[in-house]
């Protein structure tokens, strides 16, 4: 049986990510969640989600010492990244007056406000909370019967901006047009919440578990 670890840096809530995980596995894997490295190590498959600021997540990931077996892993195993499990795999975010990340995606996670000012936006809201579309820029397993344009939910003050394009696998538009999906070898993250995203969410979390990271 598989072994899927959702990785527990203190830093999100877990419930509903393994509450989804357990309604799509049909008990055909081991679903488990940790902040002990070995157990990362061990699994065949990482979740990696997150919420709240990109510092006080980036203390955490240092302070549990999960920094090297999270890198490790998304080099070698299938590799889902939520939310702030999406921003902080980049190299810096403006976030906290600016947050080294781990830097394993080239690029950096921008203010909508900062972006909205820039554009001349003003009428928005901040956070981007809520449904919205997600636009696929590229075909990917983890697309696998969700239709284009589907809705997910977000709920985030800052968005990526990849250095490299190619690596964008998914858009949406909230006043400015970004990057709420990429992919890189095994690594598939996204800025929205699959676990809270219905159907579309869950048919997502399927297609992750049926995935061999190719």
């Amino acid at each position: 049986m598989e072994k899927v670890v959702i990785v527990d840096y203190g830093m999100s809530n877990l419930h509903s990510v393994f509450s989804a995980l357990k309604e799509v596995s049909d008990n055909k894997f081991d679903i488990q969640v940790s902040q002990d490295s070995k157990t990362i190590d061990s699994a065949d498959r990482i979740i990696f989600p997150g919420q709240g600021a990109a510092a006080d997540c980036m203390r955490q990931i240092r302070a549990f010492n999960l920094v090297e077996s999270i890198q490790k892993a998304a080099l070698e195993k299938p590799f889902l990244g939520i939310c702030m499990g999406m921003q902080v795999l980049l190299e810096r975010s403006d976030e906290n007056a600016g947050t080294e990340c781990l830097g394993m995606i080239k690029g950096s996670v921008n203010a909508f406000a900062e972006a909205h000012k820039k554009a001349g936006i003003k009428r928005l809201k901040i956070p981007h909370m809520g449904w919205n579309t997600i636009k696929q820029s590229i075909d990917h397993p983890v697309w696998s019967n969700i239709n284009q344009d589907s809705y997910f939910y977000f709920v985030h003050s800052y968005f990526v901006h990849l250095s490299d394009s190619r690596q964008a696998a998914g858009k949406t538009d909230y006043g400015i047009e970004f990057s709420s999906v990429l992919a890189d070898g095994k690594v598939f993250a996204m800025q929205c919440h699959p676990e809270k995203s219905a159907d579309n969410g869950l048919q997502l979390l399927t297609n992750f578990l049926k995935w061999n990271g190719n």
